[in-house]
């Protein structure tokens, strides 16, 4: 599971939310002369949201915010193609679309959670819609691009389901600030209480179990948020155990298919090792 905060997708988000929805809008545009429905924008609330509104309510709720002060962010929530593959076998393909829709909203609901800041405790706190996209398309910075055997704009292969969330900055209110790129960790009293602390290794983690015990996933410790971060900012020490653990694990599944009968017992020694990791 890949979720991802950033600015936008379209430049900076110190300005109207525009350009960012007009983008997001891309896939109604390519179908909108093939009689195909919409793909709306949702929330907790609402499933039938369009466009114009998701603008119009981003960029009015910023009271008191400076020009140079981010406005809204963008959260990218995109599940593996294994992941997606386990939703569309056990749901069907429309299903697994109205399950990871489901699925997004409890992962914005742990987003306000992670703040830890009075009167924002659910996803009916803050402002959010969310927009469904069944594509992923070729940009200039693809190595298929660079070296001409994919055009820009053009549809990738493969399963590409995904969930992209503009959330304002302000809370529903319009009242409190909230920052998901604040890195205080509680250190400036003052500016956390002002934009809350946000721990996006902890948001990864949770959003992460949120779908492993939503949809009864069994997951690899490879396939972990843990083991990637890990093999990214871990210490050398930190990189060699956990590879280990992996090389462990794999040795274990190959004595499974050696041995059909203890399956069940030793699928359960996986799982233990993998939670106390």
């Amino acid at each position: 599971m890949h979720i991802n905060i950033s600015n936008s997708e379209t430049g900076n988000n110190k300005g109207s939310s525009g350009q960012l929805v007009s983008y997001l809008e891309k896939e109604n545009r390519q179908t909108q002369n093939l009689k195909y429905e919409p793909e709306y924008w949702f929330n907790a609330q609402r499933q039938d949201i369009q466009s114009y509104e998701v603008r119009y309510r981003i960029d009015d709720n910023i009271a008191k915010l400076m020009k140079d002060e981010a406005k809204f962010f963008l959260i990218n929530i995109s599940p593996s193609e294994k992941e997606q593959l386990h939703l569309i076998e056990e749901y069907g393909v429309e299903g697994a679309k109205q399950e990871l829709k489901r699925y997004a909203n409890k992962v914005m609901n742990d987003y306000a959670k992670n703040f830890k800041k009075n009167h924002v405790n659910s996803n009916e706190d803050i402002l959010y819609y969310g927009k469904f996209e069944n594509h992923r398309y070729y940009t200039f910075k693809d190595e298929e691009v660079k070296n001409n055997l994919a055009k820009r704009g053009e549809q990738k292969p493969g399963q590409h389901m995904h969930v992209q969330i503009i959330v304002s900055r302000k809370d529903i209110t319009n009242n409190i600030r909230l920052s998901p790129l604040n890195n205080s960790r509680g250190t400036n009293a003052a500016h956390s209480l002002k934009v809350g602390q946000f721990d996006r290794v902890a948001f990864k983690q949770k959003a992460e179990k949120e779908f492993d015990q939503t949809f009864d996933y069994d997951r690899e410790l490879k396939e972990t948020f843990k083991y990637s971060n890990i093999l990214k900012n871990g210490s050398y020490e930190q990189k060699l155990e956990i590879k280990e653990k992996v090389r462990e694990a794999n040795l274990l599944k190959e004595q499974l298919n050696k041995q059909p009968e203890l399956v069940q017992n030793e699928k359960q020694t996986i799982q233990h090792q993998q939670s106390q990791y």
